[in-house]
């Protein structure tokens, strides 16, 4: 008999009665291990949540800026309007002005009853000149504050386009990596898809479902030939993928476990003894650091189905491989912002 497959069952032996031992503070801890996964993968989904919020929250605040602008504009040309208004009419009343000065000239010598009456014409100009003067000066001065709050918004307007741009990149960049990570498996398991085996993208993971008929016969843990060369091309890509974690994921029906032999408790047993098999299998003869990898039973708590019906059981028999890209770099440039 083959060395390796001696080991192996050698240590299927170990586990099984390890297992048939479990206590149920074991059995508690493996509760506490899904749930902590559970948050871990809530955790990143808000993250997404939270991306797509600032990505609205900006379109929203350019949004008023750009109304802010279009009032700002307004305002300038309804000044400069009233500052044009104003240098004509300073021009006519210059004009007057001089006209004054030069018959008053022409008549000091003359009538002083008139000239008394240039006079105070001369004056009333002068002063409706300065007033003129001072109204052009304040208009000057609105205008420049106008222009200065004008380039004012324009700049900010600048900085979230920027802004905006920045995150936008960062977006396309988390689906990217995810979209390249879901393209390099479906590659690898390119004749196995549709035939038990399924990948997709969902929260910014890559899911691998591999239906109970892929892998396990009803109510084993143990994997069929066929089961074992998808993953074993799975693990390929996985090893040339080192920044991947990946989580295992069984699941079973509501139909209770009861196999009698008393190895397992129930579902809950069966569907992390499942994963536990698929991870032993990824590691087989792979490169793959096992600290990348985690275990976890989710028993008939998670169902594709809700249906009581033979078929959504048979669809919720399954094995899901989560994969999670690092997206670390990225949520650090988010956080910048």
């Amino acid at each position: 008999m083959n060395k390796s497959i001696v080991y192996i069952l050698g240590i299927i032996a170990i586990v099984m009665f390890s297992v048939s031992c479990v206590s149920s503070k074991k059995f508690r801890s493996l509760q506490d291990t899904s749930k902590q996964f559970m948050n871990e993968r809530d955790a990143f989904k808000t993250d997404n949540i939270g991306l797509e919020m600032a990505n609205k929250e900006l379109e929203a605040k350019l949004a008023t800026i750009e109304k802010e602008m279009g009032t700002v504009k307004q305002d300038i040309t309804t000044v400069q309007s009233a500052r044009d208004k104003a240098v004509e009419d300073y021009n006519k009343i210059s004009a007057r002005y001089s006209e004054l000065q030069n018959a008053q000239e022409d008549l000091i010598k003359g009538n002083v009853k008139e000239t008394q009456k240039l006079l105070t014409e001369l004056q009333a100009a002068q002063e409706n000149l300065q007033k003129k003067e001072d109204l052009l000066r304040k208009l000057e001065q609105t205008l420049d504050t106008k222009k200065a709050s004008l380039d004012e918004l324009t700049f900010e307007l600048e900085k979230r386009n920027a802004r905006m741009a920045e995150l936008e990149k960062i977006l396309d960049a988390q689906k990217k990596i995810v979209q390249d990570l879901k393209n390099k498996v479906s590659e690898a398991l390119l004749g196995f898809e549709n035939n038990g085996l399924t990948v997709t993208m969902k929260n910014s993971k890559v899911y691998v479902s591999l239906d109970e008929k892929l892998l396990f016969k009803s109510g084993s843990w143990d994997i069929d030939d066929n089961g074992k060369n998808a993953l074993k091309k799975l693990a390929e890509v996985l090893e040339k993928n080192p920044d991947i974690q990946i989580t295992i994921e069984g699941h079973t029906d509501n139909v209770p476990y009861n196999p009698g032999s008393g190895q397992l408790e129930g579902n809950w047993d069966l569907s992390v003894k499942r994963a536990t098999t698929v991870v032993r299998v990824l590691l087989e003869g792979s490169k793959i650091n096992a600290k990348r990898l985690t275990a976890s039973g989710r028993s008939e708590y998670l169902p594709v189905d809700d249906r009581n019906t033979a078929d959504a059981r048979q669809k919720n028999r399954r094995t899901e491989i989560v994969l999670t890209p690092d997206l670390t770099v990225l949520y650090q440039l988010i956080d910048k912002y």
